[in-house]
């Protein structure tokens, strides 16, 4: 999801840090402990489709090793690329695909996926309800959530004269050539609209207008547009504020202790990514056992402690260890938030305009 979200990463939110244990101790398994409706997977292969380093290797070595199933992980830089892809095999090629929320909507559209019977999967409930019911799957028909993000602002206050409680205070002049942004054009569009009372997906280009020229506005101020590990610039002290997924949020505060996260006042953007069984998938029992093992407690908790996006499985948050709960797990506080949905095309091509003259701007 940042890639997400996201690079969020949501952010979720949307990168990671070793894990302990192994796939939830799933390296003691064996064939004996299978379902018997998937006992005869062994000897095939499941075709899994999604951004690299999305899991532990331990979690993958696991499940080949219970199950008997040969994992084929291939790997895509932007959803509109797997969009492409499938629309190519028209639904085939892969078995289980994860990718972000606004995407996922359009997969339906075009019937790129699969429903999911339910009654295959003996850990659907461990699902954080959170999570569920959401615009590109309203009835939570297709997908299944793996990580959710929220970009957040994070600071070092060793570094700034003011408090920073919202996105307006990253126009600050004191913050001149000292701010570092994820390159998500759809999310800073959105937090400008944010400091407006805005929608992140409003339609009125009069409004994207004006959203744009205060955008071009904080140009002065920023250090770095990068989208990969732009953590990295706040931990090494070259800005002093970021703007961050919520995977690169876990790792610099990880990395620094004295770091301060904000949930900025004007709201928040969430993402979700989510896995789906695509329509023609070669392999549909294979996914449906993959799935049933990620949804299970251990399993889960080791994923999301090596992603670092927030936990999307309700059953797992006390398998997450204590010393990175608070990081993964959603504060009570952030309950409330908009997602960044599909815009017509008139507005997403004026973002697109927009972020451009913003990218040259800080040049």
């Amino acid at each position: 999801m940042k890639k997400k979200w996201l690079g969020m990463a949501m952010a979720l939110l949307m990168a990671g840090t070793a894990v302990s244990g192994c796939g939830g101790g799933s390296g003691a398994d064996t064939q004996a402990d299978v379902p018997e409706q998937y006992k005869d997977l062994k000897g095939t292969s499941l075709n899994l489709y999604t951004w690299a380093d999305m899991f532990p290797q331990e979690v993958l070595d696991g499940f080949e090793e219970r199950y008997g199933v040969e994992i084929n992980y291939a790997n895509f830089d932007y959803d509109e690329d797997m969009l492409a892809k499938l629309e190519e095999s028209e639904g085939g090629d892969y078995d289980f695909v994860i990718a972000d929320d606004y995407i996922l909507e359009l997969i339906w559209q075009e019937g790129l996926a699969q429903e999911l019977d339910t009654s295959k999967l003996e850990n659907w409930e461990n699902i954080d309800p959170r999570f569920q019911g959401q615009f590109y799957d309203p009835k939570n028909r297709f997908t299944v959530p793996y990580g959710a993000g929220i970009p957040l602002i994070v600071y070092d206050p060793a570094l700034v004269d003011i408090e920073i409680d919202g996105y307006e205070d990253l126009w600050d002049p004191s913050l001149e050539d000292n701010v570092a942004l994820i390159a998500n054009y759809r999310v800073i569009d959105g937090i400008v609209l944010k400091t407006l009372g805005e929608s992140f997906n409003t339609e009125d280009l009069s409004v994207i207008r004006e959203a744009g020229e205060k955008l071009i506005e904080l140009a002065p101020n920023i250090r770095a547009i990068e989208d990969n590990n732009t953590q990295d610039l706040l931990v090494s002290g070259e800005a002093a504020v970021a703007f961050l997924y919520t995977s690169q949020v876990y790792n610099a505060i990880n990395a620094r202790d004295d770091l301060k996260v904000v949930y900025p006042k004007e709201g928040l953007g969430y993402g979700i990514m989510a896995g789906f069984i695509p329509s023609d998938a070669p392999n549909a029992e294979a996914a449906y056992a993959f799935i049933d093992y990620l949804l299970e407690p251990e399993v889960s908790a080791d994923c999301f402690e090596y992603i670092g996006y927030f936990c999307t499985n309700k059953a797992a948050e006390d398998d997450i260890d204590e010393s990175v709960k608070v990081s993964l797990v959603l504060p009570d506080s952030a309950a409330e938030g908009e997602f960044i949905e599909n815009v017509s095309q008139e507005a997403e091509d004026l973002h697109a305009e927009i972020w451009n003259q913003f990218k040259s701007a800080c040049d």
